[in-house]
C-alpha cells in the first residue's frame, strides 16, 4: 500500500509546507480496472478525524451486542458517511463478515454504499465492496490493525497471536469460516473444528496403494531420490503436511481455493532457528490461505514462503521452494515406482473434490481485480527465474506444446514433460515450480512474463 507524505520545501529561511497529495490524485490504474470499478474515490492521507474514529469505536462495541441494537445507533453511521473516507470501508467490511442481526447488516451496507457511491445491483455487498477496494489498492487508516484484532478475535478465540505488525496488508485479510489449527505437533486429533494439518503422515508403498485409480490427482515430490505422492483427496482434507523425505523437513500447503499445492524445505535454516511447524490460520488474503508456525507465532505468505510477522519475519526468513508435480497416480507410479504415498485414512473418509464442485465457478472470496491476460482459473505452471522474474506458462498450451515435440521456453526457464506432469528447468538445471490458478499466481507475482506460445 501507498503513503503518500507531506511535501515539504526547505530554504535557509522558510520552511514552506505544500498540501499532502490525496491518494487518487496519484493513484493510476489499469483501464480495465476501472472499467469493471470505476476510478477511485479521493481521501487524504493521514489519522482519521476525532468524530471518526468516535464512530468507528460506537459500532464495534455494538458488533459485539448486537442484540441491544436499536435505531440510536444510526447516528454513527450518519457520521461516518458524512467523514466520507473510504479508508473506513475496510472496517465496516470486517464487522460485515460478523454481523447477525439484519438491522445491524443492513445499517453497514447502508454506509459502503453512500461512500463507495454504488447501489451494488447485480452484487454481495460485502464481496462487492472488498472487490472495489481490493482494485483500487485502498490503503487502511493508521491504528486499523487494532480495530480488525479487536472484531476478529471476540469471535475467534485463539487468534490474538496473530495480529501483530508486519509486511502484511491486514486489510486485505478475511475469514475463511474455519478455526486457528493450534494444535501441537503431532497432534491426531481431526476433530477440532480446524483444517487439521497432519504431522509425519503414515505412508505405503504404491503397490499397496490400491484405493488409489490411475486417473485420481497427486501432487508429487522427489527429493535426493526418494518420491512422494500426495493425494489431492487428501489434500482437500488437510491443507497442510510437515514431512521429512529425502533426509529434508518439508511442508506442503496445499490451498484448495487457489489450485496451488506448494512445498517448502524447513530445515537448513539460521542457526538458533527451530524448524517452523506450519498451520492452517483460518484466514485468507485474496482467496490464498494464510498458514503460521506454531513454535514462534510468526505468520507467513503461503504463495512465496516468506515470514511477513513475528520472529522470523525479523530474521527475513523466506522458505526455500520445492518443486510440486501435479499428475496422475498411474504416471507418478511408472516414473517412480519406488514412490510412497499417504494411507487413505488421512482422508478421514471424505472426498469433497472442491475443484469441481465447490470451485468450479471462480473465487468465492474477494480477489479484486485480475490479470485480464488469461482466465481467473486457467491452470498454470507458475516459476521464479534465478533473479527472480516471475514466469507463467498456461498449462494445457504448454503440454500441447510438448507433445506435438515444440519447445516451451520463456526468459531462460523450459518446461519439460515429468511423471505426467511439467517441471522447470533452467539452462538443464531444475528450478522449483508449481501448478496454480491464474488468478492466484497472477496476484502475488504482479508483472508476470507470460508464455503465450
Amino acid at each position: 500500500m501507498r503513503s503518500w507524505p507531506v511535501n515539504i520545501f526547505v530554504t535557509a529561511t522558510v520552511l514552506i509546507v505544500l498540501p499532502a497529495l490525496t491518494w487518487a490524485e496519484d493513484h493510476r490504474l489499469p483501464d480495465y480496472v476501472v472499467a469493471e470499478y470505476g476510478a477511485p474515490l479521493a481521501i487524504l492521507d493521514g489519522a482519521l478525524d476525532p468524530t471518526t474514529r468516535r464512530a468507528l469505536d460506537t459500532l464495534l462495541i455494538r458488533a459485539k451486542d448486537q442484540a441491544d441494537w436499536n435505531p440510536s445507533d444510526q447516528a454513527a453511521a450518519d457520521a461516518l458517511i458524512a467523514a466520507n473516507d473510504p479508508r473506513t470501508i475496510w472496517t465496516i467490511a470486517d464487522l460485515q463478515r460478523f454481523a447477525w442481526r439484519p438491522e445491524f447488516s443492513a445499517m453497514l451496507t447502508r454506509v459502503s454504499k453512500a461512500i463507495l457511491e454504488t447501489d451494488f445491483a447485480g452484487h454481495l455487498p460485502r464481496e462487492r465492496t472488498l472487490n472495489t477496494l481490493i482494485a483500487w489498492d485502498m490503503p487502511a487508516y493508521p491504528g486499523y490493525l487494532a480495530h480488525k484484532k479487536a472484531i476478529y478475535t471476540h469471535y475467534l478465540p485463539g487468534l490474538d497471536h496473530l495480529f501483530t505488525e508486519g509486511d502484511i496488508d491486514w486489510q486485505l485479510v478475511d475469514w475463511g469460516g474455519v478455526k486457528i489449527d493450534a494444535r501441537a505437533f503431532g497432534d491426531t486429533d481431526a476433530v477440532c473444528h480446524c483444517i487439521p494439518a497432519v504431522d509425519n503422515p503414515a505412508t505405503q508403498p504404491a503397490k499397496d496403494a490400491t484405493w488409489l485409480r490411475d486417473d485420481d490427482i497427486v501432487f508429487g515430490v522427489e527429493i535426493n531420490g526418494e518420491a512422494r505422492a500426495y493425494p489431492r483427496r487428501i489434500m482437500e482434507i488437510r491443507e497442510m503436511v510437515n514431512d521429512t523425505l529425502g533426509g529434508r523437513d518439508i511442508a506442503m500447503p496445499y490451498c484448495t481455493l487457489c489450485g496451488a499445492a506448494q512445498a517448502y524445505f524447513t530445515d537448513a535454516l539460521p542457526p538458533g532457528t527451530k524448524r517452523p511447524v506450519l498451520r492452517t490460520s483460518g484466514l485468507l488474503i485474496r482467496s490464498n490461505k494464510v498458514m503460521y508456525d506454531i513454535e514462534t507465532g510468526s505468520v507467513f505468505d503461503t504463495f512465496k514462503g516468506s515470514a511477513v510477522t513475528g520472529p522470523l519475519a525479523d530474521i527475513g526468513l523466506t522458505l526455500e521452494k520445492v518443486t510440486v508435480i501435479t499428475s496422475d497416480w498411474g504416471s507418478w507410479r511408472r516414473a517412480f515406482p519406488d514412490t510412497t504415498v499417504l494411507v487413505e485414512d488421512l482422508a478421514l473418509g471424505r472426498d469433497f473434490n472442491l475443484r469441481e464442485t465447490r470451485d468450479a465457478g471462480g473465487p468465492i472470496f474477494p480477489v479484486g481485480d485480475v490479470d485480464p491476460r488469461l482466465p481467473v482459473h486457467e491452470d498454470i505452471i507458475g516459476v521464479l527465474t534465478h533473479s527472480g522474474q516471475p514466469v507463467a506458462f498456461p498449462r494445457a498450451k504448454a503440454l500441447a506444446a510438448l507433445l506435438s515435440g515444440s519447445k516451451v521456453t520463456l526468459a531462460g526457464i523450459s518446461l519439460n514433460r515429468t511423471a505426467g506432469g511439467l517441471s522447470a528447468t533452467a539452462r538443464d538445471v531444475p528450478v522449483p515450480s508449481h501448478e496454480a490458478f491464474w488468478f492466484a499466481w497472477a496476484q502475488f507475482h504482479p508483472g508476470t512474463l507470460l508464455w503465450e506460445g
